[in-house]
């Protein structure tokens, strides 16, 4: 995603990949540079400075990363650009390896960083940057001051509540580029809501690499629940979103609170990854199927209408028929809302890279194919299931497609992950919610026509 605004002076042009926690560290580089006095081009032609805010979490990233620096890195002999910048998660995991291998590149930024983002230029335009590699222990964490400007459509917004991982899953990066689990404390976050709700913003996406282990070993009570009820009371903002969620640290006050406030979004994301108890063991999950399966049918059950989305990884080392099948069985047993889906892949550096008993490509691509198949066939039924209900939209914008006026997404719908609700005809603008009546269910999207204007 490309962070634009109206260039002045020096002109930076910034690039975020990966998730919505690295969008937000762009967001708020952005912020500091526009507070800086920098201006921001759409054209990397225009640009003075560029700036990559990468990620590094699986191999597809890393390869997504490299080939977007290389690509820019003409910006050098051919644009206005002076110097390449690329900060994030890929300096960060790779830190001083990355000098060889990446010469075009004028200074590497780690996932710390990113808020002095203005000053290390400063030092670079002053020729004082003599240190072209800074990936220390990243210990920031977001206030309510961090300047910030919104790369989201302005009815919407994350909000990072924490930083890093505890976990030690043994297929992830994560701890060793993000450090160790940091909670924001309750007032900073909540501080943070009442800006952007002061701003337009209807809809805040709480994010964490564990949303739900929010306040654990810290001296915040409560934990995420006690931090949602103070979220609640802030009356501009309708929809509360909790993604990435682990469900070891689901509790039972908090499934009660979901069902109890109605602007917590009856939705939930919450990445298993497998079902299968040997291959759980083997990831360092901490979890078991009996576990799991305790935490899903406790919010079917406590909190009626729930959508749930899950993602799901095939092929991991020692991964058996009976594994797989189990797999299969549940994700057509349980029939979730939304599922991801990725191939296992080893990633240097972590545990799982050196177990035995690789799963041959070709049975991955098999594996990975077959949930999807069977994904895709849930999702058209619980769409098709849907039509002829009234549902609350929050209004985007124009529709991406042309067969559309409009687009917006239902409470159950997660932005950018999950599908959309496409308006046949009207007007609206953006950030409106609406009454619209479901009139047809497609695999991934809903189509609907509005009904009546709820703001």
């Amino acid at each position: 995603m490309e962070l634009r605004a109206a260039g002045i002076e020096e002109k930076v042009y910034l690039v975020s990949l990966g998730c919505s926690k690295n969008l937000v560290d762009s967001e708020v580089m952005q912020g500091v540079l526009a507070h800086a006095g920098y201006g921001f081009t759409a054209r990397k032609e225009d640009a003075d400075i560029i700036i990559v805010n990468t990620c590094a979490f699986i191999e597809d990233a890393t390869k997504e990363a490299f080939a977007t620096i290389l690509s820019l890195a003409q910006q050098k002999k051919s644009g206005a650009c002076q110097h390449l910048i690329v900060c994030g998660c890929l300096p960060q995991r790779y830190k001083a390896s990355l000098l060889q291998e990446l010469p075009e590149v004028d200074l590497f930024l780690g996932t710390g960083e990113f808020p002095r983002i203005a000053q290390h230029i400063k030092r670079l335009r002053n020729g004082r940057g003599t240190v072209k590699s800074l990936t220390g222990r990243p210990t920031f964490l977001l206030s309510p001051h961090t300047p910030r400007i919104l790369a989201t459509p302005g009815n919407t917004a994350y909000v990072k509540i924490a930083e890093g991982c505890s976990h030690r899953c043994t297929y992830c990066t994560i701890p060793a580029i993000r450090g160790p689990y940091q909670s924001r404390s309750p007032g900073s976050i909540v501080a943070e809501v009442k800006n952007l709700a002061a701003l337009g913003v209807k809809e805040v996406n709480l994010i964490a690499q564990d949303t739900t282990r929010y306040g654990f070993n810290s001296p915040y009570p409560g934990g995420l629940t006690g931090l949602l009820k103070k979220l609640v009371r802030i009356s501009d903002i309708k929809w509360i979103r909790l993604l990435y969620c682990h469900p070891l640290t689901i509790t039972p006050d908090l499934i009660a609170l979901m069902a109890q406030e109605q602007n917590i979004c009856n939705y939930l994301d919450l990445p298993l990854q497998h079902i299968s108890d040997p291959l759980l063991k083997r990831m360092g999950r901490k979890i078991t199927q009996k576990q799991t399966l305790q935490v899903l049918h406790a919010l079917r059950e406590k909190v009626p209408g729930i959508a749930l989305r899950t993602t799901l990884m095939v092929g991991f080392p020692g991964e058996t028929e009976k594994d797989f099948s189990s797999l299969l069985k549940f994700v057509s047993d349980f029939k979730f809302d939304h599922l991801g889906i990725f191939q296992y892949r080893d990633e240097e550096g972590t545990a799982a890279s050196r177990l035995m008993s690789k799963v041959p490509e070709k049975i991955k691509e098999e594996r990975y194919h077959s949930i999807m198949k069977l994904q895709a066939g849930i999702s058209r039924k619980i769409n098709r299931s849907r039509t002829g209900q009234n549902i609350t939209v929050l209004i985007e914008g124009a529709s991406s497609s042309k067969r559309y006026a409009l687009q917006g997404r239902a409470e159950f719908q997660a932005p950018e992950v999950d599908g959309v609700v496409y308006i046949e005809k009207g007007k609206e603008s953006p950030g409106a919610m609406v009454t619209a009546r479901i009139t047809r269910g497609l695999t991934y999207d809903l189509v609907g026509e509005i009904i009546r204007n709820k703001s």
